[in-house]
Protein backbone atom coordinates (compact mmCIF):
# COMPACT_ATOMS: atom_id res chain seq x y z
CA UNK A 1 0.00 0.00 0.00
CA UNK A 2 2.85 2.03 0.68
CA UNK A 3 4.04 2.65 -3.03
CA UNK A 4 0.31 2.89 -4.39
CA UNK A 5 0.26 6.07 -1.80
CA UNK A 6 3.96 7.25 -3.50
CA UNK A 7 2.35 7.16 -6.82
CA UNK A 8 -0.44 9.07 -6.02
CA UNK A 9 2.11 11.45 -4.39
CA UNK A 10 4.37 12.09 -7.82
CA UNK A 11 1.34 12.31 -9.55
CA UNK A 12 0.05 15.00 -7.05
CA UNK A 13 3.30 16.85 -7.10
CA UNK A 14 3.87 16.44 -10.96
CA UNK A 15 -0.02 18.08 -11.04
CA UNK A 16 1.21 20.71 -9.23
CA UNK A 17 4.24 21.77 -10.55
CA UNK A 18 2.14 21.40 -13.79
CA UNK A 19 -0.08 24.10 -12.27
CA UNK A 20 1.96 26.36 -11.35
CA UNK A 21 3.60 26.58 -14.87
CA UNK A 22 0.19 28.11 -15.59
CA UNK A 23 0.00 30.15 -12.56
CA UNK A 24 2.18 33.06 -14.15
CA UNK A 25 4.08 33.51 -11.33
CA UNK A 26 0.84 32.96 -9.32
CA UNK A 27 -0.85 36.04 -11.05
CA UNK A 28 -3.95 33.68 -12.32
CA UNK A 29 -5.78 32.23 -9.02
CA UNK A 30 -7.21 28.92 -10.26
CA UNK A 31 -3.84 27.36 -11.24
CA UNK A 32 -2.14 29.02 -8.51
CA UNK A 33 -5.05 27.14 -6.23
CA UNK A 34 -4.34 23.77 -7.63
CA UNK A 35 -0.87 24.51 -7.24
CA UNK A 36 -1.15 25.00 -3.66
CA UNK A 37 -3.72 21.73 -3.06
CA UNK A 38 -1.30 19.53 -4.99
CA UNK A 39 1.49 20.02 -2.76
CA UNK A 40 -0.54 19.49 0.25
CA UNK A 41 -1.78 16.62 -1.35
CA UNK A 42 1.18 15.04 -2.66
CA UNK A 43 3.08 15.86 0.81
CA UNK A 44 0.35 13.96 2.67
CA UNK A 45 0.83 10.84 0.54
CA UNK A 46 4.39 11.20 1.15
CA UNK A 47 4.10 11.04 4.76
CA UNK A 48 1.56 8.34 4.30
CA UNK A 49 4.00 6.75 2.49
CA UNK A 50 6.60 6.86 5.01
CA UNK A 51 4.44 4.59 7.50
CA UNK A 52 5.83 1.54 5.70
CA UNK A 53 8.66 2.69 3.16
CA UNK A 54 11.99 3.50 3.97
CA UNK A 55 12.74 7.78 3.78
CA UNK A 56 15.94 7.78 1.53
CA UNK A 57 13.92 4.94 -0.60
CA UNK A 58 10.46 6.76 -0.92
CA UNK A 59 11.95 10.63 -1.28
CA UNK A 60 14.56 8.92 -3.99
CA UNK A 61 11.44 7.67 -6.03
CA UNK A 62 9.09 10.79 -5.36
CA UNK A 63 11.26 13.35 -6.28
CA UNK A 64 13.23 11.12 -9.51
CA UNK A 65 10.19 10.20 -10.98
CA UNK A 66 8.72 13.72 -9.97
CA UNK A 67 11.39 15.52 -11.80
CA UNK A 68 11.69 12.91 -15.05
CA UNK A 69 7.84 13.75 -15.60
CA UNK A 70 8.37 17.08 -15.48
CA UNK A 71 11.07 17.43 -17.96
CA UNK A 72 8.88 15.34 -20.14
CA UNK A 73 5.76 17.32 -19.57
CA UNK A 74 7.93 20.60 -20.80
CA UNK A 75 9.23 18.95 -23.32
CA UNK A 76 5.11 17.99 -24.51
CA UNK A 77 3.17 20.67 -22.94
CA UNK A 78 5.52 24.18 -23.57
CA UNK A 79 8.22 23.13 -25.97
CA UNK A 80 11.39 22.60 -24.07
CA UNK A 81 14.42 21.13 -25.74
CA UNK A 82 15.16 17.26 -24.81
CA UNK A 83 19.23 17.52 -25.72
CA UNK A 84 21.35 14.69 -24.41
CA UNK A 85 22.33 16.51 -21.41
CA UNK A 86 18.64 16.36 -20.24
CA UNK A 87 17.95 12.82 -21.29
CA UNK A 88 21.67 11.97 -19.37
CA UNK A 89 20.64 13.64 -16.50
CA UNK A 90 16.93 11.35 -16.42
CA UNK A 91 18.95 8.36 -17.05
CA UNK A 92 21.20 9.48 -13.84
CA UNK A 93 18.36 9.78 -11.53
CA UNK A 94 16.70 6.72 -12.90
CA UNK A 95 19.79 5.08 -11.87
CA UNK A 96 20.23 6.86 -8.57
CA UNK A 97 17.11 5.46 -7.70
CA UNK A 98 17.91 1.84 -8.56
CA UNK A 99 21.10 1.72 -6.97
CA UNK A 100 19.48 3.55 -3.51
CA UNK A 101 16.62 0.58 -3.82
CA UNK A 102 19.35 -2.10 -4.28
CA UNK A 103 21.48 -1.04 -1.19
CA UNK A 104 18.53 -1.02 0.61
CA UNK A 105 17.80 -4.42 -0.24
CA UNK A 106 19.58 -6.30 2.79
Amino acid sequence: MGYLSLVGAIAAEVAATTAMKYSDGFSRPAPALLTALGYLVSFALLAHTLKTVSIGTAYAIWSGAGTAAIALLGLVLFGEGLGPAKIAGMLLIVAGVVVLNMGGAH
